[in-house]
């Protein structure tokens, strides 16, 4: 099974990066392959340059078919101003047209150093992804909230018990609803 986990965060050392290695780390590798959806290096999507004729993007092509080969979809996502992170945005306007995304068994986090966890990135992603026919696996989203205090820094991963539990059962559903 091949899952893509794309983070809507592009810092090296984010808070939202150590939620989705601590989250992979929860999956059975015997039985799952991890790949990583690169949006960093995306053009600024441009529905001129994705018309039918359109050669896309080197960086486009991959991501669709990323996309496409997946059994399932771990999105982790900071919240920036109210919303969804702008690449993360652009990423997602890329797999629009082309319907990559339709029946994916797919997972949503957030976490945010607000006690809210990120919820207006975790409503906004889950109603675009919906949108556009992911199939969003409810009990594999969950909102993080107060992450800062829940890391530690050094390792780079989720310490505190409760969370990694959280994203244990979150990837599990993950899983399950994969293997269906």
């Amino acid at each position: 099974m091949r899952i893509l986990a794309i983070s809507g965060s592009l810092r090296a050392t984010s808070s939202n990066g150590a939620v989705l290695e601590t989250a992979l780390e929860t999956l059975d590798r015997s039985t799952w392959t991890v790949t990583y959806g690169e949006i960093g290096t995306l053009p600024h999507f441009n529905q001129d340059l994705d018309g039918e004729d359109a050669i896309p993007h080197a960086a486009v092509a991959a991501l669709r078919s990323a996309v496409a080969e997946a059994d399932a979809l771990l999105f982790v996502s900071p919240e920036y101003a109210h919303g969804v992170p702008g690449t993360l945005k652009n990423a997602i306007d890329w797999l629009v047209s082309t319907g990559e995304l339709g029946g994916k068994p797919t997972a949503v986090i957030t976490a945010s150093p607000h006690p809210a966890g990120g919820e207006f990135a975790y409503t906004q992603l889950r109603e675009t992804l919906g949108m556009l026919h992911a199939e969003l696996v409810d009990d594999a989203c969950l909102r993080i909230p107060v992450v800062g205090t829940k890391l530690d820094r050094e390792t780079g991963r989720v310490r505190d018990e409760a969370t990694r539990a959280e994203l244990t059962s979150a990837l599990s559903a993950l899983a399950k609803a994969a293997q269906v």
